[in-house]
């Protein structure tokens, strides 16, 4: 293999078992109920708890991967991911569970967008779109086969082995990312430390009011705080940013059309995908009756146009363009 086949592959499982962990629960979670004996809001921190510390480091784990080595960051953040895998398999309360979850989509912070980065470091701008579509169908298999898979493991097997199916292949991993990914960082070396705290800040809040809105209540003082201290910081951010040094996040860029458009629409499409997810899967099982496996088959059709599509989609923008 080349290396940019080594890249490419490494950085799609890596994103295949991240894309996987955020919805292979969400037809296991009436089986984690019964056995821990949780209740409705610590099965949704099962999934918050994992969304949470993702969105929360996402950006923080890109620019740390500029400053410090994409692929050493991508490697830390894969062994974390693994470690966290076998902890949640472990698990023997809902709160040992959810403390995992946290851990685990810390990894998926660094190991998500270094992937994108790592692929699109190794491949020229005019193949650049087969690679990225390539890495996204496999992403979108992980999205599409997630509740089919995670209902197959809780009614077949046991839900602990939606989590220890990561353990082999992350420790088969890690070591060839390190022997076959070549080290790359960012233009600019430099950290913005207050870039980070901020947006870091911006994200917690902003998500901790929306996670936590349903069970404290979209009036409480906690909720409305949460939310409004988190949109100061993200203002803070702006503003910062505008006269930093070395900005992690360039506010030029979104005089860009197309970087702004693309990025409101993957913001919408991500919004409604796992969201919707975590509820048609509870819906198919506690009101039609559906079992964890033919509520992920009921879901598949839905998800798994994505696997079809981004492929078909990356090699079309490299020879018509993004714009059509």
């Amino acid at each position: 293999m080349t290396q940019r086949s080594w890249v490419l592959a490494l950085a799609a499982v890596a994103s295949f078992m991240v894309a996987l962990d955020t919805l292979v629960v969400a037809t296991a979670l009436t089986t984690i109920r019964l056995d821990l004996n949780a209740g409705v809001e610590e099965l949704e921190w099962t999934v918050n708890a994992y969304n949470l510390s993702f969105a929360v480091l996402l950006m923080t784990a890109s620019a740390l991967g500029d400053r410090f080595g994409r692929r050493r960051l991508f490697a830390a953040g894969l062994t974390l991911f693994t470690l966290a895998s076998a902890a949640c398999a472990l698990s023997p309360d809902a709160g040992t569970l959810i403390a995992a979850r946290t851990i685990q989509g810390m990894g998926a912070a660094a190991v998500m967008p270094l992937s994108l980065t790592l692929v699109g470091a190794a491949f020229p701008p005019e193949k650049r779109g087969w690679a990225m579509g390539a890495l996204q169908g496999l992403t979108g298999l992980a999205v599409a086969s997630g509740p089919v898979i995670g209902g197959a493991v809780a009614q077949g097997l046991a839900w602990q082995w939606i989590f220890w199916i990561n353990v082999p292949i992350g420790l088969l991993a890690v070591p060839l990312v390190l022997a076959r990914i070549p080290e790359s960082r960012g233009e600019n070396a430099a950290l913005d430390v207050p870039g980070l705290a901020l947006i870091t800040a911006a994200a917690l809040g902003i998500v901790w009011g929306l996670v936590r809105g349903n069970a404290a209540g979209w009036g409480s003082a906690e909720v409305v705080g949460s939310i409004a201290a988190g949109v100061v910081a993200l203002i803070v951010f702006v503003a910062w940013e505008r006269r930093a040094s070395a900005p992690m996040l360039p506010p030029s860029l979104f005089e860009n059309r197309a970087f702004s458009a693309a990025n409101g629409a993957s913001f919408l499409m991500l919004a409604a995908l796992f969201s919707a997810v975590f509820f048609v899967a509870q819906f198919f099982q506690t009101v039609h009756g559906n079992g964890p496996l033919g509520a992920g088959l009921r879901v598949l059709p839905w998800t798994a146009t994505l696997f079809f599509v981004a492929p078909v989609a990356g090699a079309l923008v490299d020879r018509h363009g993004p714009r059509p």
